[in-house]
């Protein structure tokens, strides 16, 4: 019986060519789609779950109440490390992570810059990155050791081992590399290509002994059977006890396996962040399956008549209803299996652009079993899924019914293909409306006003001979017309990485905080990024000698502060008193999509390591950049020229919203293609069987373009339904992302007339197709068996 089912299936497949090509299409674009898109969720759940012990690992995460808010922050006070160690015995280990910024390694006549963080000795203990070389035990316990990724040290020491090799890092000092690690996966929050120890850190006395100051992470890993609340417990008044009360920030444990996909708080509570991403890409994968299997359920009910007497005599024959459905979804499974391994090998055949499409590896594991397991399992699922519907619906058929040929049904207004149908189209206009809505907001934060001009402005990290040759460098540069303006900053414009909350002024509530984002920065800096002077002046040195102690801030910090008049006022950010000499409009330096925060840019009396050069417009960018490097070259002969244009640095600001954007563009571009696969077979299905009626109408005089019409509009007004289904389900849900922004578009009306447009149009040319090449048939033909 068995034998008889297969060889029934494969003799229906190749006796219906054209319906078997859709069906099998279909399913292969919808099948593949949602294996891509599985993949990328599978890479996205794994992130840091790698790990030994996952379950103990955490980070400290801190909690301040801000204008009336709590505020949650990844970074810790320095001496929180050290504290916890000693005073919570449930910590089984704990490490710092700092920022290390970018060095130049010198090996030889080789020249390598990476970056990389310092860590304490524990770091690696703790979390689960392969060790190459080395001995865990004591990689980091010299001051001046140093780790390397596999791919820094092949390229600075080759094939040859790279432990025990002494490195010069910057232009004095010496490294010893002490191990290292196989090259991290993507699927990690770290990315670094060296470790440095802290002990070096400690040894010169850069340890940060101010409790009110954030900076490092801070993990830990628990003992086995530890409660993590216990630990809180600990923690909550850890900060304030030994900063003497100057500090209310309360210290929290959060797991390391939730932070990638849970890492957004709101008020000091775990809202979501990425899982969001991860579970509107679910949902679209399962969109896009059903829609390619509810094609092959209308065509295989379309073609019911083709089949209905099959089924009456198989009855008539002795098979109960129960054999027909195992017969029909025995055909739907094989249908799914053939489709299956077709989407496989588009899979492996796409997959690397895929990979450059979202700028992931993601890698098809079939060394493992599991992986089989799951493909198995996903392909007898969309067997089911496609076939019970038709097998459902092919085995009811009644063989007296059948054999005298009375078993259609009257055309219905509702029918479950029509249903069908809709519900497809639906799926692909509320993701076509999701795209244009999705990049309407990347467009407006893209759009939106920066605070200063970002063309032909490139900032270079101070190396070596750089800050000591400063003045040389910059009149050089000035002289020679490659720079209008430069100025010498603590950190690049695009980014923040100082943040006070323990800043005083005149007026401040006592129990009141306010978080200000804190810059250093040398003269020049508002010529240099063009921005808007509100008030006052930019700061001098030159001529004003105190204002190594002067600071500008932003209209927002002025509103915070409550200044009527800030020019003269003083900020107290211990240890010293900043006193106001300009006042600059609001200028966006993180996302552009949240509120511009207090900012506060200080005087030159801290350290600076970040160059900012103006290019001047009398040479081409080109020639100027040329011009740069030739100056750095001349005064700091011992490193290479890196520079980095603050426009690019900006855009990746919008990366996310970018890759939202261009794969929910994709898919539903090919949920439309999907849905119209099948009314393509609803078609060429409607004209066979209404062919004598076409011979008919065209005899009485009916035109080409009656015809066509006439076969059109029943399709056409279901996808018109499709659009009113869709349309407010996709606003509810693109207003309640949008709720996510401070800074946010209004969706506006045409955007659901341009998708139902776009829809109705490509349905349309699908339709007319085969709509006109019937309508076009001789009537001579179609009625001669009459």
């Amino acid at each position: 019986m068995l034998k008889n089912y297969i060889k029934v299936a494969f003799r229906y497949l190749l006796r219906n060519k054209a319906f078997s090509f859709i069906n099998i299409s279909g399913l292969v674009l919808g099948m593949s789609s949602a294996m891509l898109i599985l993949l990328w969720i599978q890479f996205e759940v794994s992130y840091d779950r790698f790990h030994h012990h996952p379950e103990r690992l955490y980070e400290v995460w801190t909690n301040n109440v801000v204008g009336g808010k709590v505020e949650s922050n990844i970074n810790t006070p320095e001496l929180m490390g050290p504290a916890i160690v000693s005073d919570v015995p449930e910590a089984e280990a704990v490490a710092r992570f700092g920022g290390g910024g970018v060095l130049l390694f010198t090996y030889g006549e080789k020249q390598i810059s990476g970056k990389g963080n310092w860590v304490d000795p524990a770091f690696l203990k703790m979390f689960n990155f392969p060790l190459l070389e080395g001995d865990i035990n004591t990689l980091l316990n010299d001051p001046f050791s140093i780790v390397l990724t596999q791919a820094l040290a092949h390229k600075l020491f080759g094939n040859i081992s790279a432990l025990g090799k002494s490195l010069r890092v910057g232009a004095e000092e010496n490294f010893t590399v002490t191990g290292v690690l196989k090259d991290l996966p993507g699927n990690s929050m770290f990315d670094f290509d060296y470790l440095n120890s802290s002990l070096l850190r400690q040894s010169r006395g850069f340890t940060d002994k101010d409790w009110t100051n954030i900076s490092p992470r801070t993990f830990v890993l628990l003992k086995a059977n530890t409660s993590a609340a216990l630990v809180n417990d600990k923690l909550k008044g850890m900060i304030s006890a030994y900063s003497n009360k100057r500090s209310s920030t309360e210290a929290f444990l959060y797991p390391v396996s939730q932070e990638y996909l849970y890492g957004k708080f709101e008020n000091g509570v775990p809202v979501g962040g990425r899982i969001t991403k991860v579970r509107t890409f679910t949902l679209i994968a399962l969109l896009i399956l059903l829609i390619a299997c509810i094609n092959f359920m209308n065509l295989s009910t379309a073609r019911s008549e083709k089949r209905a007497k099959e089924v009456g005599v198989r009855k008539v024959a002795g098979a109960n209803k129960e054999a027909l459905i195992g017969q029909f979804l025995g055909e739907s499974l094989l249908i799914a299996f053939i489709a299956g391994v077709l989407a496989i090998v588009t899979v492996i055949f796409v997959l690397p652009s895929f990979n450059a499409l979202i700028n992931k590896t993601l890698i098809f594991h079939f060394d493992r079993p599991e992986w089989w397991l799951a493909i198995t399992g996903f392909i007898l699922l969309t067997g089911f899924l496609a076939g019970s519907y038709p097998a459902l619906f092919l085995s009811r058929f009644r063989p007296a019914q059948v054999l005298k040929g009375s078993f259609k049904n009257v055309h219905a207004l509702v029918t479950p293909r029509k249903v069908l149908v809709v519900l497809q189209f639906s799926f692909a206009i509320g993701l076509i409306i999701c795209t244009i809505i999705i990049r309407q907001q990347l467009k407006y934060g893209q759009n939106r006003e920066v605070g200063y001009e970002r063309r032909d402005l490139v900032y270079t990290f101070m190396k070596g001979e750089v800050n000591k040759n400063y003045q040389l460098i910059k009149d050089e540069l000035l002289d020679n017309g490659f720079a209008s303006a430069v100025t010498k900053t603590q950190n690049p414009i695009t980014q923040i990485w100082s943040t006070g909350l323990s800043m005083q002024w005149k007026g401040k509530p006592e129990n009141e905080k306010v978080m200000v984002k804190r810059y250093v920065a040398d003269g020049d800096m508002v010529k240099t990024f063009g921005m808007q002077l509100v008030q006052g002046r930019d700061l001098d040195v030159k001529t004003y000698p105190t204002d190594s102690t002067a600071c500008l801030i932003n209209e927002a910090a002025v509103k915070a502060m409550g200044f009527a008049n800030p020019l003269g006022e003083m900020i107290f950010d211990d240890p010293v008193k900043w006193h106001v000499v300009g006042v600059v409009k609001d200028f966006i330096s993180e996302s552009p999509y949240e509120a511009i925060k207090p900012f506060m840019v200080k005087g030159p009396k801290e350290g600076m390591g970040v160059l900012h050069i103006k290019l001047s417009n009398k040479y081409t960018t080109a020639e100027a950049l040329a011009g740069v490097e030739a100056v750095f070259r001349k005064y700091n002969p011992q490193y290479p020229f890196e520079s980095f244009f603050v426009d690019e640095q900006y855009a990746r600001k919008f990366g996310e919203q970018q890759f939202m954007t261009r794969l929910i563009g994709l898919f539903s571009g090919l949920a439309i293609l999907i849905a119209c696969l099948g009314l393509l077979g609803l078609t060429i299905y409607m004209a066979e069987n209404r062919t004598k009626e076409i011979g008919i109408r065209k005899v009485m005089g009916a035109s080409v373009f009656n015809i066509t019409c006439l076969l059109t509009t029943d399709f056409m007004k279901l996808v018109v339904v499709a659009l009113f289904i869709a349309s407010p389900v996709a606003w509810y849900f693109m207003d309640q992302w949008l709720d996510n922004y401070n800074y946010r578009i209004h969706i506006s009306w045409w955007v659901f007339l341009l998708a139902g447009t776009g829809a109705l149009t490509v349905a349309f040319f699908t339709i007319s197709v085969q709509t006109i090449r019937a309508a076009s048939i001789n009537p001579v033909r179609s009625l001669r068996i009459e």
